[in-house]
Formats: C-alpha cells, sequence, structure tokens
C-alpha cells in the first residue's frame, strides 16, 4: 500500500469527520472539538483520530467518551462520502499538543524577563547616536566655488 494513499484518505478522514462533528453532531457532550489530525493504518482499516478538546479534565474526558459512542454514526459518514473497500474503524485520542504549547508558553514567560522594551526611553542613549571622534562636522551649505568653463553664467543665458 502507498504511503501516499494513506495520507490523502487520512486527509480524507479528517475533513469528513470535522465537519460531521461540527454540523451533525447533536450530542451534548462533544462541544469545542477540534480535529488536529488522523492516522491511517497501511492497510486502511484503523484510523486514529486525534482531537483537541478546549476545556478542563473532566470536559475532555466526556467529549472523548461522546465522541467514541458517535464512531458508528461517523464511519457510516466515512463510507458515504469516501470510496474505499473498508471503512477503517475510528479511534478517538486526545491531542495534548496545544496543552503542551501553552505550557511552555507559560514556562517561557517565566523564564525570560517581563520588562523588555523593544522602544527606547529619552533616559536612554540610542547606539549609534553617539559623536564620532575625530570626525568633523560639515556646515550643510556651503557655495560652490563657480567654474568658468563648466558652467553657464547668467550673461550666457540672456545671450
Amino acid at each position: 500500500m502507498s504511503n501516499r494513499r494513506a495520507q490523502k484518505a487520512a486527509q480524507a478522514i479528517r475533513e469528513v469527520v470535522s465537519m460531521a462533528i461540527l454540523a451533525e453532531l447533536k450530542d451534548p457532550r462533544i462541544r469545542d472539538v477540534t480535529v488536529t489530525y488522523v492516522e491511517v493504518s497501511g492497510d486502511l482499516r484503523h484510523a486514529k483520530v486525534h482531537v483537541s478538546v478546549m476545556g478542563d479534565e473532566t470536559h475532555q474526558s466526556l467529549s472523548l467518551r461522546g465522541l467514541q459512542s458517535a464512531a458508528g454514526y461517523l464511519q457510516s459518514k466515512i463510507s458515504e462520502r469516501i470510496d474505499l473497500r473498508y471503512t477503517p474503524r475510528l479511534n478517538f485520542m486526545l491531542d495534548q499538543g496545544v496543552k503542551r504549547s501553552i505550557e511552555v508558553a507559560r514556562i517561557l514567560n517565566e523564564v525570560l524577563p517581563q520588562n523588555v522594551d523593544h522602544e527606547a526611553s529619552d533616559d536612554q542613549e540610542i547606539p549609534g547616536d553617539q559623536e564620532i571622534p575625530g570626525k568633523e562636522e560639515i556646515p550643510e551649505e556651503q557655495e560652490a566655488p563657480a567654474d568658468e568653463e563648466g558652467s553657464p553664467d547668467e550673461e550666457d543665458l540672456a545671450s
């Protein structure tokens, strides 16, 4: 079995399951559920559906139980919309990726200094504004000496 075919089947299953959860499931336990990704076995008979559930632990476990009880209905939706020899058996797993990323962000906020300003205040000197020793200031406008042959005089323009 080609790996590409399994990836295409996983993508199609993810789309069907996520749309069915969003629009067709009426179970009150299944709320704030997002299908993150789907893993399909090589023979396309089993699919692990990874879901992210917003909320506390009890809400997550309730949503997982509700999804597991609706697995038969979701499998029937997959068989209606995707033409496969065997309809894959769905197994729902809680994806901890979002929870881990929030925890990493919290740890980074604790470790890194909080008062880092990207703008310099008036009291601080900005690097590059300091005077360079030995550098002379050039006046903004200096009279350029008149070139006798190169530039036309007013008399030449009048004639």
